[in-house]
């Protein structure tokens, strides 16, 4: 056995707070912009619709989608910095490209497109880091490193929305340089900060980050795609074939997970809007204000699992995650008896009964009592006659709907991270980058497929079926972590190298 030097432990995590670095920077390139993509859409391309809109935040996905596949491929063959420093790298251009799209004279809505589907290219390094994470990790290091890894990410997409907030203070006009094409506004500015910390990561990667790799005991190891920089010994524990078929309930499990919470994502918004009267403003608002707690509350998460998966062990938690985004659907249901205002489609006097924002400070309980009719809003409030299930379906209660956020917020994050943990361990220590790229794939699969589905559902039928088939979905996937819970135990213990 080769005992760790002190050297090269610090090096090793050096390198893993780098790829820490590298996933924060690609949920920040993902989440500056998402709030003002549609404002700036329709400065730049007056003939984009709403309908382009859902193609171009699909994009982001599509691409990382494409990608994930590609570069984990190229991290098992070559050092991981080189895919790192070319995924990143056309994050920095694509970034670049965003902040030029009011340039053409025509076509602006596919520049805009092309670029955001470039950003999600380069965010495709995803599967590079988590692989890099998980050969260069011990089993006891695993969770706790994963756990990292999802809080460095989900703290991306709290924080990218704040520095868009803050660069509202620079305007929609902003400043020009006619010399450079450059409009620094509102729009540009958070794309271009997004490159410059991509710049700072590349330079990060080439001074900081050294290829390390061990073995599930922590044991030093030579890494197939090592630049010269690691050890010589070489493993000896890699023989045994993986198991293929916890592999594959694992992707299905991820898909699940990352589908419902992309449901849950996508329908926040009009479900609050039909249900409360919520103006788009208020919504918008509103819901900002509830994902920024969930995200906090997620990092939390994050934190207690590290320490609760000692004790519980990874599979448990998994089971439980899981059951508390069920109960958090379950409860979505509408079951009362009270219908939401309905919204009709030629309104005269502007009187609809709404939810005021003062009302927002009042108990659940006094709020869902109170109809104060506003007469100061042109803006047509409530759930729209278009959608005949308004007519007969109960309105879901704001207690409900926050209750359910919190169980969604805490369930998420927990099935998120054992899900990678989980997986990483199944794979034991043969090259990850091509397995973790499908993973990566179908995660982002899920968050194009997710939105589609709901919107379709929810419009059509209306909430109670569409909540009643995420609970279904949910149910399936508890029946198939049962089914498969014995074999999702980590390589070195499946052959009595290490004891679980």
């Amino acid at each position: 056995d080769v005992v760790e030097t002190q050297e090269h432990y610090k090096s090793r995590w050096r390198s893993i707070w780098i790829m820490y670095l590298t996933m924060f920077l690609s949920s920040i390139g993902f989440s500056i912009v998402i709030m003002s993509v549609w404002p700036y859409l329709q400065k730049i391309d007056p003939t984009a619709d709403a309908s382009f809109l859902g193609w171009i935040i699909a994009s982001y996905s599509i691409g990382q989608m494409v990608a994930s596949p590609l570069f984990g491929l190229w991290s098992n063959y070559r050092p991981r910095r080189e895919p790192l420093i070319i995924s990143t790298a056309i994050s920095v251009a694509a970034n670049c490209l965003y902040a030029y799209v009011h340039v053409p004279h025509s076509h602006n809505k596919y520049y805009m497109l092309t670029a955001r589907a470039l950003v999600g290219f380069g965010a495709g390094n995803v599967a590079v880091v988590r692989s890099y994470i998980a050969g260069a990790t011990s089993l006891t290091e695993r969770t706790s490193a994963m756990a990292n890894t999802s809080a460095c990410q989900a703290v991306g997409f709290i924080l990218g929305p704040v520095f868009q907030t803050c660069f509202t203070l620079i305007g929609e006009e902003g400043v020009t340089w006619k010399v450079l094409c450059l409009q620094l506004n509102m729009y540009t500015a958070p794309v271009l900060f997004g490159a410059l910390l991509g710049v700072i990561n590349i330079i990060l990667i080439f001074a900081i980050f050294r290829e390390h790799r061990v073995d599930d005991m922590g044991r030093q190891c030579k890494s197939i795609n090592s630049d010269g920089e690691g050890s010589d010994v070489l493993d000896q524990n890699t023989e045994g074939s993986i198991d293929h078929v916890a592999v594959v309930a694992l992707n299905i499990l991820f898909f699940v997970i990352l589908f419902v919470f992309a449901v849950f994502e996508t329908i926040a918004t009009p479900l609050t809007m039909d249900m409360y009267s919520w103006t788009r403003k208020e919504a918008v608002f509103y819901n900002g204000i509830i994902l920024s707690v969930i995200g906090i509350e997620s990092v939390i998460v994050f934190m207690v699992v590290k320490t609760l998966s000692k004790k519980t062990g990874d599979r448990a938690i998994l089971h439980a995650g899981l059951l508390i985004v069920l109960v958090g659907f379950f409860i979505l249901l509408p079951w009362g008896k009270k219908l939401p205002n309905i919204q009709w489609q030629e309104i005269k006097n502007n009187s609809i009964p709404r939810t005021a924002p003062t009302e927002m400070l009042m108990p659940f309980w006094s709020l869902q009592e109170m109809q104060l009719p506003s007469n100061h809003t042109a803006e047509p409030v409530g759930c729209p006659i278009t959608q005949s299930w308004c007519l007969n379906t109960p309105m879901i209660y704001l207690a409900q709907y926050i209750s359910s956020d919190v169980l969604i917020g805490l369930g998420y994050p927990v099935c998120n991270v054992m899900s990678y943990t989980l997986y990483s361990k199944v794979l034991g220590p043969k090259p990850q980058g091509v397995y973790m790229g499908w993973l990566t794939a179908s995660g982002s699969g899920a968050r194009i497929l997710g939105p589609v589905f709901v919107s379709q559902i929810y419009t059509h039928l209306g909430p109670r079926w569409a909540f009643s088939l995420i609970c279904g979905v949910a149910v399936a996937s508890l029946l198939l972590l049962e089914i498969v819970y014995k074999r999702l135990i980590a390589f070195s213990v499946r052959y009595g190298r290490m004891q679980e």
